[in-house]
């Protein structure tokens, strides 16, 4: 069983992957034996986490400095990406923003349309694309990062829930539409301890805790096993899913 979740030599793009849970699935991928790409915005610190990688595990690790939000990037990173590895076998959708709001009709037509250019135009964009690319090779595999504010949002992140929820539909239809020949598949994570949740206020984070039924927040390598799976062919009939990653906070998958 082990070596169904072998990713020696596999060609893995993670965006949103330079710190919290991209950074940790960067490097379990790079520990299972795959070749990465870190993409983010800022390319320097996706860089420090390639060379990093590197270092650590001797594979093949790049930084690309990559925009989800704008569409002409999406092609630009696959490209850096094919020229660096010889293909992309698995690309991970995780990059996401969802900055804070008064109200609901406080909320900017500037600030509607960069939460949804980052959580759901260029994750679209990108899968599109990598999808067509990982036919034509042969298959491969893509996981969006959702959130559960998909199936559970709040008032507070309705722009950045309703972008994710989105991805879930968009998950179903690419799997039926490649049929097995790309998996496209969810992760749903809950509340981690990420480096953003340090600028949570303590009150935030003691009533999620009250209200997940495990009653804490995740750790960023709690979200590696399902990656994993997901990346490899320990999930060979796995496609359309929504894995929910939560501590039992959400009451459906998707």
């Amino acid at each position: 069983m082990p070596s169904r979740f072998d990713l020696t030599d596999r060609a893995v793009v993670v965006t949103g992957g330079s710190r919290g849970l991209g950074l940790a699935m960067a490097n379990a991928f790079a520990d299972h034996g795959a070749d990465v790409v870190v993409a983010s915005r800022k390319g320097d610190a996706c860089e420090r986490v390639a060379a990093g990688i590197r270092a650590r595990t001797g594979r093949r690790a790049l930084g690309v400095a990559f925009h989800a939000g704008q569409w002409d990037d999406c092609e630009r990173l696959l490209d850096a990406a094919a020229t660096a590895l010889g293909r992309v076998d698995v690309l991970v959708n995780n990059a996401g923003m969802s900055p804070l709001y008064p109200s609901l009709t406080g909320i900017s037509e500037d600030l509607w349309d960069k939460v949804l250019a980052v959580n759901l135009k260029g994750p679209f964009r990108l899968a599109a694309l990598a999808a067509e690319r990982m036919a034509r090779a042969g298959g491969g595999s893509i996981i969006n990062v959702s959130s559960v504010g998909a199936v559970q949002p709040s008032v507070g992140e309705l722009p950045y829930a309703m972008a994710k929820s989105a991805l879930h539909t968009m998950a179903a239809a690419m799997a039926h539409d490649y049929a097995g020949r790309v998996r496209v598949n969810v992760i749903m994570p809950g509340a981690f301890l990420t480096d953003i949740s340090k600028a949570w206020p303590p009150e935030m984070r003691s009533v999620m805790e009250r209200q997940i039924p495990m009653g804490r927040c995740g750790e960023p390598d709690e979200v590696v096993g399902a990656a994993l799976y997901l990346a490899s062919d320990a999930s060979s009939y796995t496609s359309g899913a929504v894995i929910k990653i939560d501590g039992g906070w959400a009451y459906r998958a998707g």
